[in-house]
């Protein structure tokens, strides 16, 4: 299988567990996070749909590009994308704790968790092939600009 198709699979799921993760969001969008007290510093509700869109193309490129490196260390290849699929299982995670549960505390904890997992994830694909690294800056940047924000609701709303 050559790179570009491995990068087209894995944007593909990245971009599919975004879509399923949307379906949670939509429903506590329309119901229970409007009644919530936010801080001034919360987006409109439109701009999360292209960040969140952009960030799962640029994590499934990333993993791509890991993933064509596994003929050359394949230990450290299967080891960086185990970290990718726990960091996207615990991205999918947060929409239902925070959203389908409506638990902004437990969100809080495993956005935490989620946080450290992109930063080991980062750490492990940099050492492998740089611009996949780079390429999960914006995506801890934005997971830490949200952890803020889902703690400011929590506290908030407590």
């Amino acid at each position: 299988m050559n790179k570009y198709t491995k990068i087209l699979i894995l944007v593909a799921t990245c971009l599919g567990i975004g879509y399923m993760s949307g379906i949670v969001t939509r429903g506590g969008l329309e119901s229970w996070f409007p009644s919530l007290i936010k801080p001034s510093f919360n987006p409109p509700n439109w701009v999360f749909a292209p960040v969140w869109t952009t960030l799962y193309v640029l994590m499934g490129i990333a993993g791509g590009l890991v993933w064509d490196k596994i003929d050359g260390n394949r230990e450290e290849v299967k080891k960086a994308l185990t970290f990718f699929a726990i960091q996207l299982a615990l991205n999918a995670l947060w929409s239902i704790l925070f959203f389908g549960f409506e638990n902004p505390m437990l969100a809080m904890v495993e956005i935490v968790l989620l946080a450290l997992m992109i930063y080991e994830t980062l750490y492990k694909f940099l050492k492998i092939n740089k611009t996949a690294g780079y390429l999960f800056v914006p995506y801890l940047l934005w997971v830490s600009f949200a952890a803020v924000l889902n703690g400011s609701i929590w506290w908030l709303n407590k």
